[in-house]
């Protein structure tokens, strides 16, 4: 099993400094992967795979798609396996979008490039309703152009989650022939599905189990987060076949590579270790948060491997303080940081920069 001394000691993406690329000691929290080595199984298969590296794989991913139709029961025409979450969600768009269509979204969004596709689609991204999506304004800015909206839960700014009574609600209020894409990248991370983040009391979102009967529900999940892969670049979606068809045909060929198809497929089986890494990780997440929230700072309740902290104006300072420190985080200025939870060193170097702005003391004083 693994616990927080046992992480990898790589840091989040790889420790490369901002400005610095040969700096082996700065912890990339602007990065939202897990310090954790892959799952049981999966170097030896990858090391296997790199022995055929002269074959080219499956073009389809038929073996991972499998898995994944059995893991999710679903049939395997539903699965769209892509490299990336967000190579995912663009290969969704140019199946479902074109020039002059609109996508709608909350903003700001770091998910944003994914959805500003070669369609040629207009994006409308809608204020986030404090660290929650606003879902009655996501739907008001549903137009008659509107072709897909994107709604996060977790969301990929705050992590908030939603409750699966407002994502029914919110496909209540949807048009015909408007697609909901449901970005679950980060739902293996949710740790409280009584609905720490979502309305209190209701269930998580589930956008899988909705996915399987609505033709207008598709959902995007990522094997480079909680499982580790995010160098091998896979994921995949669950889409009505005919979406899941136009999708795949959209796609690169050869885009997911051979060790990358076989290293998810062997993550699959690994589920328990992988349920034991994220409560390891989500104690982390809730340690900062109760941390933060003593400080002063308003964190929302977090349910992926991330923590939001609301900065306003004094972001790009806080964001310089870190990398003071050889910390990155993710900086959106003029509202505030997303900080990947990694290495406890890291955590707590971001702590205590936190410490002196909510002291209102000038970094270094």
């Amino acid at each position: 099993m693994t616990d927080a001394s046992t992480w990898s000691t790589g840091g989040p993406g790889g420790r490369r400094g901002r400005g610095e690329p040969g700096r082996a000691d700065t912890y990339r929290a602007d990065r939202t992967e897990v310090p954790f080595a892959p799952l049981p199984g999966v170097m030896a298969s990858v090391l296997d795979a790199v022995e055929r590296l002269n074959r080219y794989p499956d073009p389809s991913g038929a073996g991972l798609a499998e898995a994944l139709a059995r893991r999710f029961s679903v049939p395997s025409t539903h699965v769209v396996v892509g490299p990336g979450g967000a190579a995912v969600t663009q290969m969704l768009l140019r199946a479902a979008v074109g020039p002059g269509d609109e996508v709608v979204c909350s903003g700001p969004s770091p998910g944003a490039s994914a959805l500003l596709d070669r369609s040629g689609a207009r994006l409308v991204e809608v204020p986030f309703a404090g660290p929650v999506q606003d879902l009655d304004a996501l739907a008001a800015a549903v137009t008659g152009r509107t072709r897909v909206v994107v709604v996060g839960s977790p969301n990929d700014l705050t992590g908030t989650t939603m409750s699966h009574r407002s994502l029914l609600d919110f496909l209540d209020m949807m048009p015909p022939g408007v697609l909901v894409l449901v970005d679950e990248r980060y739902r293996e991370f949710v740790t409280d599905t009584g609905g720490a983040g979502a309305d209190a009391g209701e269930s998580v979102a589930d956008g899988v189990g909705l996915a399987r009967g609505r033709s207008n529900v598709s959902v995007v999940r990522t094997f480079s987060h909680a499982y580790g892969l995010a160098a091998l670049r896979v994921g995949f979606a669950l889409a009505a076949p005919r979406l899941a068809d136009a999708a795949r045909r959209a796609a690169l060929p050869f885009a997911v590579s051979g060790p990358a198809q076989i290293a998810a497929t062997v993550s699959l089986a690994a589920q328990s270790e992988l349920d034991h890494r994220v409560r390891v990780l989500g104690r982390e997440r809730d340690r900062m948060a109760r941390a933060l929230r003593a400080q002063g700072w308003e964190v929302p309740m977090s349910q992926a491997n991330f923590l939001w902290l609301p900065l306003g104006s004094a972001t790009e300072d806080f964001g310089r303080a870190c990398a003071q420190l050889h910390v990155v985080v993710r900086e959106f200025p003029g509202n505030g940081v997303r900080v990947t939870v990694g290495e406890r060193e890291a955590n707590d170097m971001v702590l205590f920069v936190a410490s002196r702005f909510a002291g209102r003391r000038p970094f270094g004083a």
